[in-house]
């Protein structure tokens, strides 16, 4: 008798049942998202041996991608290595990873040939998966199989061929950032007619409390802003809501002068709220959206200097940012940390020498000796050496945060000790780091997560307040 004939890694596919999908993985999924394999749901995943090969080529260094690399072998070596069945026949993914992934997972186990257009060249990396799904689509015409890859010109290639190709959309917290939480809410103008039947108020610390009741307050988020512009404007944030019973606070006034920040007033209403957000105490993480010339980097470096100089709440101010460059990078650059940040913190030294001019009686002098002073309480770190660090009493301030992944803004803002403020700022149009889009953000992933918990804000800025060239530019370019 001679030996028994090992099935390929596709033929077992056959004994299951035609409903669910094979999703034929690329490496840069993988790279991208290391538990990609385990977010398909009922659905089968099936891994080529070139995807292998690419992993392993990526796996040296200590950047993002390859950091993925290894975590995504390390999650196949436990997947292969607990398999108790022969590998062709797949191995259940649910052990390993969300109860959810009840699917299979598939190694290419066998030479796969299949017949490519002249025009790609079967030495390529991405032609040979597409070689394999081409494959796969012919041998399991009763299953969907379909490449899952974020190279966009290989999804062309792909469709090209008449196979079905998409995105990796499972990293995206949102479909649609238009659907992305604002922070504010506009009352309708009957809301005190519908709402306001069996209303309380009373008054504590300077602040008036509304408890109303109706329909509207179910749809309420802890520290949400909501406003009313009619004949008499009404500004509040919702500090307390169950069911549909919610009370409002009437907010703080920051568009005046007496209660100027650091020499700072707010403009417009969305500056009035996001103030509020910086200087309570209570609020431990704020989030501030909006495009450039909003005003996001100079409202938070006034309250920073506020509380740490004036109120001494916080004993510093500690800024990072992404160092991502916009056009070609200028190489290494000469000093300690502090001074290879300089040149990324030009934002930072603009918003000061406007901070700085609200002092008029001190004269050129004492407006010196305030900026000397200014510059010792504010530390400028790098991303790269945060992990492991805690800042105790600290007010943080993460600039460009919608370059960060969710992995990165995860790290970041564990660091916050007791008594420190978490203040992130970015504009999600303008992404710099590659793979990352509106969607995906580290800052998309924490405005999403942390609505309506009771120590954190955000709030979306509007109305550029920079320069009428800046705002024109900003709407037309």
């Amino acid at each position: 008798m001679g030996p028994r004939k090992r099935p390929s890694s596709v033929t077992a596919v056959r004994h299951l049942q035609s409903n669910p999908k094979l999703f034929v993985l690329d490496s840069n999924v993988l790279m991208h998202d290391p538990t990609s394999m385990f977010r398909f749901q009922e659905h089968d995943v099936y891994i080529p041996m070139v995807i292998l090969e690419e992993l392993d080529n990526n796996k040296k260094g200590m950047s993002e991608v390859a950091r993925n690399a290894r975590q995504a072998s390390r999650f196949l070596d436990e997947i292969v290595s607990s398999a108790i069945s022969d590998i062709n026949e797949g191995i259940p993914l649910q052990p390993h990873g969300s109860k959810s992934a009840t699917g299979r997972l598939f190694l290419q186990t066998d030479a796969i040939s299949s017949d490519l257009p002249m025009g790609l060249a079967s030495g390529s990396a991405d032609n040979q998966i597409i070689g394999v799904v081409k494959f796969l689509h012919e041998t399991y015409q009763n299953r969907t199989v379909t490449l899952v890859s974020k190279d966009i010109n290989m999804r062309i290639k792909a469709r090209a061929l008449g196979l079905a190709a998409e995105d990796y959309f499972n990293d995206k917290v949102l479909e649609d950032t238009d659907l992305l939480f604002s922070g504010i809410q506009e009352l309708p103008a009957d809301f005190w007619d519908r709402h306001g039947k069996e209303m309380e108020s009373w008054q504590q610390s300077g602040s008036t409390f509304y408890r109303v009741s109706g329909p509207l307050c179910a749809s309420f988020l802890l520290n949400q802003f909501v406003y009313l512009e009619h004949d008499k404007p009404f500004y509040a944030q919702v500090k307390e809501r169950s069911g549909k019973t919610a009370v409002l606070q009437t907010l703080k006034e920051y568009t005046h002068h007496k209660n100027n920040v650091w020499g700072i007033t707010a403009r417009n209403r969305e500056q009035n709220f996001a103030l509020n957000l910086l200087m309570n105490p209570d609020v431990d993480f704020v989030t501030l959206l909006g495009q450039a010339g909003t005003g996001k980097t100079l409202l938070t470096l006034a309250a920073g200097l506020m509380q740490t100089l004036e109120h001494k709440v916080y004993s510093e101010i500690i800024m990072t940012r992404v160092t991502v460059p916009v056009g070609e990078d200028i190489g290494f650059l000469p000093g300690t940390e502090e001074e290879k940040m300089t040149p990324w913190m030009g934002a930072l030294e603009d918003n000061l020498d406007v901070l700085n001019k609200t002092d008029n009686s001190a004269g050129d002098w004492g407006r010196a000796a305030t900026l000397d002073l200014i510059r010792s309480r504010i530390k400028i770190k790098s991303l790269n050496f945060m992990r492991g660090r805690t800042f105790i009493n600290k007010f943080l301030i993460i600039d460009e945060a919608q370059n960060l992944t969710p992995k990165q803004m995860k790290t970041l803002i564990t660091r916050a000790g007791p008594a420190t403020k978490v203040v992130c700022l970015g504009n999600i149009a303008q992404i710099d780091t590659p793979y990352l889009s509106e969607g995906s953000s580290g800052l998309t992933y924490v405005v999403d997560r942390f609505k309506g918990w009771n120590h954190s804000g955000h709030v979306t800025l509007q109305r550029g307040e920079r320069s009428r060239l800046a705002d024109y530019a900003a709407e037309v370019l």
